[in-house]
């Protein structure tokens, strides 16, 4: 592998989805790392632990001395490979740790001396962390924002994703934005979606140019903050109001949160279970409203959407969900999303179908 220098073009490195391999610690990297990014940890958590209780007690070379007495022999030698095997895989990538310090200089030299140079990210995670917060308050002050909003069942996302610079809060938070909304696959941390976002209105910014489309959201898409920075833009945002029919809407629902989850727990948990955790899911959705709907009209929906459970599992019919759906829709969300539209100061652009936003979207690319 022909040597290359380390880097401190943040910028290039996102924008280009350069693999990036993380030596930090799985605790560290667990809280949140950037997208792509693997973790080849050069210490576990517990040698980690250890190595900075001595640091503590008795200094950097104290420390150091202890790292090179638990990372030896046949541990060394795996880690070692597991580093290769990165560098084989991703010729072009680059690894960092916490400051860009001693582990990934120490990383680096061991790689060297199996024969391998491969370059660092001067300044590791916390510059390239640094970089993407600064960079994402920059262009949400400084950038122009478009937003597509409608009730629920309208289908904005799948709208949204066929805009000309669609940046999908949702999908970069793996939820629906409602009780409903969870994924099977869990949610990022916190600051994994931060670095998402950063990175995804980098591209939008970059490469693409022109207004960024996102979503109508509230502050929280399942258990991920937006920033408060941009929800501020976004309450103030021009609007594009998606509309559908009740029919249609119903669909919606029925296919995004039974039909597509039902076969997502089943592709991940086989028949049996998947059928049972979809059933708690769904389930569960409409408890976690249950006070909000009131008692009656809880347990009138819950006991639809029962009947409809042990009609889809005897005969795969999923036609019987449209009896909680759709009031659930009209009596709940739709009076909730009207009167939250009522509160929106941004000027209502368009009002229209999916193909009537889309092409409207195109049509002013440059607004």
């Amino acid at each position: 592998m022909a040597s290359r220098p380390d880097t401190d073009n943040f910028l290039s490195l996102f924008l280009n989805d350069v693999p990036l391999m993380d030596v930090r610690a799985p605790v560290e990297f667990a809280k949140g790392s950037f997208p792509g990014a693997e973790n080849a940890p050069l210490m576990n958590d517990e040698e980690r632990h250890r190595v900075g209780i001595c640091y503590k007690d008795k200094g950097q070379d104290e420390a150091i001395r202890l790292g090179h007495q638990l990372v030896a022999g046949d541990i060394k030698a795996q880690r070692i490979e597991a580093w290769k095997r990165f560098g084989a895989r991703h010729p072009e990538g680059y690894l960092f740790c916490f400051r860009g310090g001693l582990r990934s200089r120490l990383t680096q030299q061991w790689i060297k001396e199996a024969g391998i140079d491969y370059p660092l990210v001067q300044g590791g995670y916390k510059a390239l962390r640094r970089y993407l917060i600064d960079g994402l308050e920059s262009l949400v002050e400084t950038g122009s924002f478009q937003i597509i909003s409608g009730r629920t069942g309208t289908g904005k996302t799948r709208v949204l994703q066929q805009l000309p610079n669609p940046v999908d809060l949702e999908g970069l938070a793996n939820h629906r934005g409602s009780s409903f909304g969870r994924q099977v696959t869990p949610q990022p941390s916190q600051i994994d979606f931060e670095n998402r976002l950063a990175v995804a209105m980098l591209k939008a910014h970059h490469l693409i140019g022109g207004p960024v489309y996102l979503e109508d959201e509230s502050r929280l898409v399942g258990r991920c903050a937006i920033p408060d920075s941009l929800k501020e833009r976004m309450a103030h945002a021009p609007l594009l109001v998606l509309e559908q029919s009740l029919e249609d809407r119903t669909q919606i629902i029925r296919e995004d949160y039974v039909e597509n989850m039902t076969a997502d727990y089943m592709a991940r948990d086989g028949d049996e279970a998947g059928w049972l955790n979809f059933r708690d899911y769904l389930l569960g959705a409409l408890e976690r409203i249950s006070k909000r709907l009131g008692g009656d009209r809880y347990s009138q929906l819950r006991g639809f959407m029962e009947q409809a459970l042990v009609k889809q599992e005897s005969t795969g019919d999923v036609h019987a969900h449209d009896a909680w759906i759709q009031p659930l829709l009209q009596n709940y969300y739709d009076p909730m999303y009207d009167y939250q539209l009522g509160q929106k100061q941004g000027e209502i652009l368009v009002r229209g179908g999916p193909d009537v936003i889309i092409d409207w979207a195109k049509g002013n690319t440059s607004a």
